[in-house]
């Protein structure tokens, strides 16, 4: 098995997660004249990119000129065959188009199929960059019921407003968190055969966000939300990237798949004719090197992560029983119920930052009902989570 366990120092290297802390965490009082927060937030791993993309890059920067470039013969082959064997979804190359970055695929979309004042349904607590995204463009978040900690809400009944004099209506767009971050859901089949038929009842376009997709954990699945019936294919966007799961986000390699040719029409017009459907030299050879070399380091390092849960699983419920992981189904992300602690959000940040000198996502910041939670990235040397883990224990007791 290749070795998880050694420690790099991503400090002074431009890394977001260790070389931002400082204005991230502001709050952080350094009181001792020490810089020891350890980084445990931004979803990015502490793991070395895989060899098999590094090489790849390698291989290509050894030619003397980094010009103009096409895509890749391999580039939709990869994305197919990848899709295809892991998530049993058959799609097409002409379904396919780079994106510069699934945010900006998710920005771009919302611009194109809604207009300004339009509603757009999340669903709280969600990544903080939807709410960001949406209210960037002039949308309104259209929150419906959040979900309690790891509990599974029943198939969405979204309260559909009659439009007013004001054009007060329900929400034109749902943006979909599949698997769902930060608590890590992989979402029934059922349960988005049961949102697509809503949504197309109500001409609600579904934008999934489904870049979690290859870490699933402990046995569950990832269903693409297009995948489950004819309804979800003809209404929606998915957006994809091999980012997250092979930890190369500084290279921005990502994808949308849109199956109904006139959506597909309407937002591949859009990026072509701004030239974002055009990668960068490298985010083809990273995706084809990650799609055709990736999946014995994919499950080694699915295995790793499954092994940091259990691990704080059970250091917690010795240590700190006040403190409960929110078992994911995917992802690095673990969702931490605090709730046993009895602090206010203030005191709750305080202890986790200027007490246990760790820097990790607040729950509230995921939006209501991340209320007493955090949110915890395990995608980290055993050795470093332990150390977490023991700081917060030391500070509570």
């Amino acid at each position: 098995m290749l070795s998880f366990d050694t420690l790099i120092d991503r400090r002074g290297s431009g890394a977001l997660k260790t070389d931002a802390l400082r204005e991230r965490f502001p709050m952080y009082r350094n009181e001792d004249g020490k810089d020891d927060l350890l980084p445990m937030w931004v979803a990015d791993m502490d793991f070395a990119t895989p060899d098999f993309i590094l090489d790849a890059i390698r291989q290509r920067i050894e030619h003397p000129v980094l010009g103009y470039t096409i895509e890749p013969e391999d580039y939709r082959p990869a994305i197919i065959d990848w899709v295809g064997s892991h998530h049993q979804w058959e799609i097409h190359a002409e379904w396919i188009s780079y994106i510069p970055g699934v945010v900006k695929g998710i920005g771009t979309a919302l611009n194109l199929f809604t207009r300004p004042g339009d509603s757009v349904a999340i669903m709280e607590p969600v990544y903080h960059i939807f709410r960001q995204v949406i209210e960037g463009n002039g949308r309104m978040p259209f929150p419906f019921p959040p979900l309690e900690g790891g509990r599974r809400v029943p198939p969405p009944a979204l309260p559909i407003k009659e439009c007013g004099q004001e054009g007060d209506c329900g929400p034109a767009v749902f943006l979909l968190c599949n698997p769902h971050n930060p608590i890590g859901i992989c979402w029934s089949r059922e349960w988005l055969q049961a949102l697509a038929h809503y949504c197309y009842e109500h001409h609600i376009l579904v934008i999934s966000d489904e870049i979690h997709a290859d870490l699933a954990l402990f046995g569950h699945k990832h269903i693409p939300f297009a995948s489950v019936s004819e309804e979800a294919a003809k209404n929606s966007i998915t957006v994809m990237a091999p980012t997250k799961t092979f930890n190369m986000a500084g290279i921005i390699s990502a994808y949308s798949i849109i199956p109904n040719p006139e959506i597909r029409e309407r937002y591949y017009h859009w990026l072509d004719t701004n030239e974002l459907s055009e990668p960068n030299i490298f985010a083809p050879i990273a995706t084809i090197a990650a799609y055709r070399k990736g999946e014995p380091w994919r499950q080694q390092m699915i295995h790793y992560i499954e092994q940091n849960i259990l691990f704080a699983e059970q250091y917690l419920a010795q240590h700190l029983p006040q403190v409960r992981v929110v078992r994911p189904e995917a992802s690095f992300l673990v969702w931490l119920d605090c709730r046993g602690l009895r602090l206010s959000h203030e005191a709750l940040v305080d202890m986790f930052v200027n007490r246990a000198c760790l820097a990790l996502n607040d729950g509230e910041m995921f939006g209501k009902g991340g209320e007493g939670f955090m949110r915890m990235n395990v995608g980290c040397p055993r050795s470093v989570l332990q150390e977490a883990l023991e700081r917060l224990a030391g500070c509570a007791n």
